[in-house]
């Protein structure tokens, strides 16, 4: 009997692990979201705190990657020390170039080139998967990347832009109308 009761409990002591990885990754997303919001100012009083040491970059792309890196660093557990090791050796041994190749002419006479159009079942109106979508709305920058099946805001999925359009506004909004995307997936 002991055994029975031990075997039903432990896909519920699995399940609270899934739930806490879960829990911590949107928290580390919803970080990352919000590190991209900060000034460059505040991510560098940013960095003095999650790396103990102050940064000479003013570049903010920069700021956010490192950061964010170091974020997940700490909550997944860092490398170890043998691929820390075989990093630094791989990097020793790398043929590190000093100047940018140069530009070779193009001497392929195989004949003329064709070109065709790529088809991808998506809607239209939307920009392709990978586009990020911006819009102001209350005096904040709202950014929503387009995925292959729904939207990422926040580092939260949404099945649609109205989904997201809800989520910033608290009302129903047609997701289209509130980022403004006409046809073709342009701004009007």
């Amino acid at each position: 009997m002991r055994g029975r009761n031990r075997a039903l409990m432990s896909p519920l002591v699995n399940d609270r692990e899934n739930v806490k990885e879960l829990d911590m990754a949107l928290n580390i997303g919803k970080e990352i979201a919000a590190l991209k919001r900060m000034t460059v100012t505040e991510l560098r009083a940013r960095h003095v705190a999650v790396f103990g040491e102050s940064t000479r970059s003013g570049h903010k792309e920069y700021l956010v990657k490192r950061i964010a890196w170091r974020l997940q660093a700490q909550a997944e557990g860092d490398l170890a020390e043998r691929a820390r090791r075989r990093a630094e050796q791989l990097a020793n041994d790398a043929d590190l170039r000093t100047h940018a190749p140069r530009k070779q002419a193009c001497n392929d006479t195989s004949g003329p080139t064709t070109s065709t159009t790529a088809r991808f079942d998506h809607d239209p109106r939307l920009p392709m998967p990978g586009s990020i979508i911006t819009r102001r709305y209350k005096d904040r920058d709202i950014v929503v990347k387009v995925l292959p099946k729904g939207f990422e805001y926040e580092g939260e999925v949404y099945r649609s832009l109205s989904a997201v359009a809800k989520a910033v506004t608290g009302k129903h909004w047609n997701g289209y109308h509130v980022f403004q995307l006409g046809k073709n997936g342009k701004k009007t």
